[in-house]
């Protein structure tokens, strides 16, 4: 009897019966990005196409996040200003969803007042700086939620030792707003991602994660001369209803994609709406089994 080729006995169960689950992690914003509109999901964490041009004022606060990373780091600030703006410059056009520009000058002129907005945000930063004891930046980490098949992943701007907790740790968050956020620390984007970010953080570090602190930092002058940062805290050690829901949340989630199912597009997606109705509308994405 002819023995069987190596290549056919090495098939795995996987191979035979599909994966489980089309993606291998939850990510505060794939989670978001499923919730919000499916099919736009499904393209960019399923088949990981990322053709989606940017908005101005996502690359101008990528870029302000660029030049906080070398701040932390050790940078001084001319130098982490300047980073940033490399950052900024080095985004190709076609990633640029400039809108109403069309014409060549239009979008210079876009470019150059994105350039202007970035160094007025990140000088409005930079003029008072919080100070942390900091012990990373930009560190990532995976981690396992209770009840969760799947893991989590989050990248944490800052992780530094906690004022409220000297054993414990604080994750600090940046964000680069048009308005500043009504529900404060009580925003639910906002505690969503603090526990992305509190298991991510608990799991790599081994302590005690205490507060999950954002600074908001209105990219705009206020007229009244009035400060241009706010600061939310989440105290996790109040959060049990929070952690509740969350696990929830994700397993439900979990639950949703696992099954085989049909991705539709949300057209009132304000971001992807449009994107994402044109995949469908063309057929170019089938039913994930």
């Amino acid at each position: 009897m002819a023995r069987s080729s190596p290549a056919i006995e090495k098939i795995s169960a996987e191979a035979v019966l599909g994966p489980a689950y089309p993606i291998k992690h939850w990510s505060h914003s794939s989670l978001m990005a499923f919730l919000r509109n499916p099919l736009a999901w499904y393209k960019r964490y399923v088949e990981h196409v990322y053709d989606t041009p940017s908005t101005p004022s996502s690359i101008v606060g990528r870029s302000a996040h660029v030049a906080l990373q070398h701040f932390y780091g050790g940078l001084g600030k001319e130098g982490a200003v300047d980073l940033g703006l490399e950052h900024m410059r080095g985004v190709a056009d076609f990633e640029i969803n400039f809108g109403k520009a069309k014409s060549r000058r239009a979008q210079k002129e876009k470019r150059a007042g994105m350039e202007r907005e970035y160094l007025q945000a990140i000088g409005f930063y930079l003029a008072r700086p919080p100070k942390h004891d900091v012990l990373a930046v930009e560190t990532s980490a995976f981690a396992k939620v209770p009840g969760v098949p799947l893991p989590v992943k989050a990248i944490s701007d800052l992780v530094v030792r906690s004022k409220a907790d000297p054993k414990g740790l604080d994750i600090v968050d940046h964000k680069f707003v048009d308005s500043f956020s009504k529900q404060g620390n009580r925003k639910t984007l906002f505690i969503i991602q603090a526990l992305f970010n509190y298991y991510t953080v608990k799991e790599k570090f081994g302590k005690p994660v205490r507060r999950f602190v954002v600074y908001e930092c209105k990219k705009t002058r206020n007229a009244d001369g009035s400060a241009q940062m706010r600061r939310y805290a989440i105290d996790f050690a109040s959060c049990a209803e929070e952690f509740a829901v969350f696990q929830r949340l994700l397993k439900d989630a979990t639950t949703e994609i696992s099954r085989p199912r049909l991705y539709l597009p949300n057209p009132s997606d304000m971001f992807e709406g449009e994107n994402s109705f044109d995949i469908y509308r063309q057929g170019l994405v089938e039913e994930w089994n």
